[in-house]
């Protein structure tokens, strides 16, 4: 179990009225401290038998001010300190979760009447047990941790992401079982964590998506990417493609519908949109791959279960747009739900889900036995990702700027990595995108 200063603060049945209490005992405070200077002097010399100072305009004045001071600095409290009230209604949704379902454990005692020496009828209820759940807010993500007692109420106790997506409006990024206790990692403010694509940056095998959202290609080398016309797929791929030029990695790109990634031809190479040429790269691809593996084999650091990046290689990115017009071309039939869900999508450990689509594309995506309750925003750009964790949280890809010239700063890129040594670097593959 954690340490008592980690789990962050207990939830308590009283917290039902967190807020409440909160702003009550502050704003009166506030009150009483700017109020008492102006009648300290009065107060020590009045005479409480014929006092007049509620008569007085010295005395409504006072009021004003301290009513206003107490305004003041509710106004500032909200727009500088918001999270720290998000925190109090978290924490009080939290304890009214608890008792309103009912997962606690009580018992009634008998409550003392009018008159004590005649026995009284009225029960009250008195809480015996209630659960131990800790909530913590750091870096931008929630963390909640709920001790298993094995008790009557484990279950629901080991299920509460749904809950605690849409109660909190947060969402699950992860969900780690303990000994004696699950952990739950949340979001918060999901939009509020997009970036920017200056803000995308491609380093230590891995690329910055979102504040605290990494696809770490050195481990999950391979991602999908689904979504339809409009959703900012080609953005996103073409933001991928931009930060991963700026490492040492090799790119091969293939557009079977002479689209947007076709487009890149002008500037760089390994840029195919024929039927033969893009054929001839993924077999030159595989091919390359295989020898990669065995002179990798033949490294005097070469260790089983590690792949390129542990002998300090560059990555080879494989970039595949538009699979099913690729199937078209081909002249093979599409894939179906069964084909997809029991071949393809399995083997993309980080996918990501972008645009208005149907509860079947959200299954045919992250397997129809997911938990996730599916909502759609009319926001371009947003979509479901899943990190590799089998945690399906929202997604929003980074923003670009209206007239971004996606051409013109990749062909710089490509002009100054032209313009640098490049290491010898051993033919091959190590990393693929879809």
């Amino acid at each position: 179990m954690p340490l008592l200063h980690d789990r962050g603060e207990r939830i308590k049945a009283n917290d039902k009225h967190l807020v409440y209490h909160f702003v009550l005992i502050s704003l009166l405070v506030v009150f009483l401290v700017v109020l008492l200077p102006f009648h300290w002097r009065a107060l020590q010399s009045v005479n409480w038998q014929a006092v007049q100072l509620l008569h007085t305009p010295y005395f409504w004045s006072s009021i004003l001010t301290a009513l206003f001071v107490c305004g003041l600095i509710s106004w500032l409290y909200y727009h500088y300190r918001i999270d720290s009230i998000k925190q109090l209604e978290h924490r009080q949704k939290l304890a009214r979760m608890i008792l309103e379902n009912h997962w606690y454990e009580a018992e009634e005692t008998q409550s003392e009447g009018f008159f004590k020496d005649l026995p009284s009828k009225k029960t009250k209820q008195r809480i015996r047990h209630f659960p131990k759940i800790y909530y913590r807010m750091k870096d931008g993500l929630i963390h909640i941790h709920v001790e298993i007692t094995l008790g009557k109420y484990q279950d629901q106790l080991l299920h509460l992401e749904n809950k605690l997506e849409t109660g909190l409006y947060c969402e699950l990024v992860e969900k780690t079982l303990k000994d004696s206790y699950v952990e739950y990692v949340l979001l918060y403010d999901t939009i509020g964590n997009r970036i920017g694509i200056e803000d995308v940056v491609a380093q230590d095998g891995r690329v910055k998506l979102m504040e605290s959202v990494y696809w770490e290609f050195d481990s999950l080398p391979h991602m999908l990417i689904a979504g339809g016309t409009g959703s900012g797929k080609s953005y996103f791929i073409l933001t991928l493609i931009e930060s991963l030029l700026h490492t040492n990695a090799k790119l091969y790109i293939l557009d079977p519908k002479n689209a947007d990634l076709a487009d890149l031809g002008a500037v760089m190479n390994n840029v195919y949109y024929r039927k033969e040429d893009m054929l001839a790269c993924i077999n030159q691809f595989y091919e390359d791959m295989i020898d990669r593996s065995e002179t990798m084999k033949q490294h005097p650091n070469y260790k089983t279960g590690e792949n390129y990046a542990y002998l300090g290689l560059s990555a080879n990115f494989l970039i595949f747009d538009e699979y099913v017009a690729m199937m078209d071309m081909l002249g093979r039939q599409r894939p179906d739900a069964k084909y997809f869900s029991d071949g393809i999508r399995d083997n993309f450990n980080f996918r990501v889900a972008l645009g208005r689509m149907s509860e079947m594309g959200f299954g045919m995506m992250f397997g129809s036995d997911t938990q996730k309750q599916f909502f759609l925003k009319p926001i371009k750009g947003r979509g479901y990702v899943d990190t590799g964790k089998s945690v399906i949280s929202e997604f929003y890809t980074p923003l670009v700027p209206k007239r971004y010239d996606f051409l013109g700063e990749i062909g710089k890129v490509i002009q100054k990595k032209q313009s640098e040594p490049v290491p010898h670097e051993v033919k091959g593959t190590g990393s693929d995108l879809l």
